[in-house]
């Protein structure tokens, strides 16, 4: 059974505008979709139902008793999902803050060796296809490389009703969110089958002593 998880990329829920919050039309889609298919389970991961540390402080500088409960959960979540789907609006040309600050509070070593799927949205005709940009940098270094594929919704508000069904074309956007959906399985399916092989872990250690583990050589050892 593979799971995925579907992250909310969306905190705002006042108007303008209206209807608010059109990410949550867009999640539910991508978890019904997915979970409509043999043996896969999905879940919506909701930055307004988890209580996060203020100011930031990242799962990862805690001492692992002091762990705040929700985040020692979602980190449990990641560590165990096969795959992600990242549910983002438009800021500025790039993604949501409630998205990367969300994301931003796990290690790399969490994601790492899993695929990841890009959704966009918007309330006009561009469908949040720039934020998927700076997504595809975001995404590769956090460890969880974006299928090819995308999905970009324009017109949200009008495309999905509140339940996250389609209102109209639904065969077109089915196939639609199933060609970006079905690379994810893909990779999803053969990154889990090499790990069976091959431990990841030991053919790409992860850094999680120092930020100096990164370093490139300085120059030649010194005796």
């Amino acid at each position: 059974m593979a799971h995925y998880l579907v992250f909310l990329g969306s905190t705002r829920t006042s108007t303008p505008p209206s209807p608010p919050r059109l990410g949550e039309r867009v999640a539910k889609a991508c978890e019904r979709l997915l979970s409509s298919l043999p043996h896969t389970t999905a879940e919506i991961i909701d930055p307004l139902a988890l209580k996060l540390s203020d100011p930031f402080k990242p799962h990862f500088a805690y001492a692992k008793a002091d762990v705040p409960e929700d985040l020692a959960k979602l980190a449990d979540k990641i560590a165990a999902a096969d795959g992600y789907v990242m549910v983002s609006p438009e800021y500025n040309h790039s993604m949501s803050p409630a998205l990367s600050h969300l994301l931003n509070h796990f290690g790399a070593s969490l994601f790492a060796f899993k695929p990841s799927a890009i959704v966009t949205y918007s309330m006009g005709q561009w469908g949040g296809a720039r934020a998927a940009v700076s997504m595809r940098t975001f995404l590769s270094e956090l460890g969880c490389l974006p299928v090819s594929a995308m999905i970009h919704i324009p017109k949200a508000q009008e495309a999905l009703n509140e339940e996250g069904h389609f209102s109209q074309d639904q065969e077109r956007w089915e196939n639609y969110f199933g060609r970006t959906l079905g690379q994810l399985m893909w990779w999803a399916e053969a990154a889990a089958t090499y790990k069976t092989q091959v431990d990841p872990n030991q053919v790409s250690p992860a850094f999680k002593t120092s930020p100096s583990q990164r370093n490139a050589p300085a120059g030649p050892a010194r005796e």
